[in-house]
């Protein structure tokens, strides 16, 4: 039995309406669905992704621990979007058009990937794995 393919990723934010702006450029695109949970514990912003993933930004009706993200804490660490080798330089032309700092291209014997963080100071990265 192979193990399932991701279907979501969904992220908490601190300002949903910074955060929505902010993907809605990065992604060259509108939520599908933008709607408080039937529960009304959260609001959430969904992405229709490639492939079929769907990646949600959530803010919640009660407060948090108010601490900013960190991948060295428990949790996430980052979130990866699959890339070819040929699509690396296009993107780091669209992060630039978008004015979001990033590392650049790093090639490694797992893979390359160009990493960038959120408005939430999220860990995110597009990945392409070695030919």
């Amino acid at each position: 039995m192979t193990f399932p393919a991701l279907t979501h990723v969904a992220i908490t934010v601190s300002d949903l309406a910074v955060s929505t702006a902010w993907y809605n450029r990065l992604f060259d695109a509108e939520p599908v669905l933008d709607e408080d949970e039937e529960s009304g514990a959260y609001h959430h912003a969904v992405y229709a992704l490639g492939g079929g993933t769907l990646f949600g930004l959530h803010t919640h009706t009660a407060d948090g621990p108010g601490e900013g993200f960190d991948e060295r804490r428990v949790g996430l660490d980052h979130v990866a979007f699959a890339l070819s080798r040929d699509e690396l330089e296009s993107w780091t032309a669209r992060l630039d058009e978008l004015g979001v700092p990033h590392t650049g291209i790093k090639h490694a014997h797992y893979g390359s990937g160009i990493s960038f963080r959120d408005p939430d100071n999220i860990a995110l990265e597009f990945f392409a794995p070695p030919a």
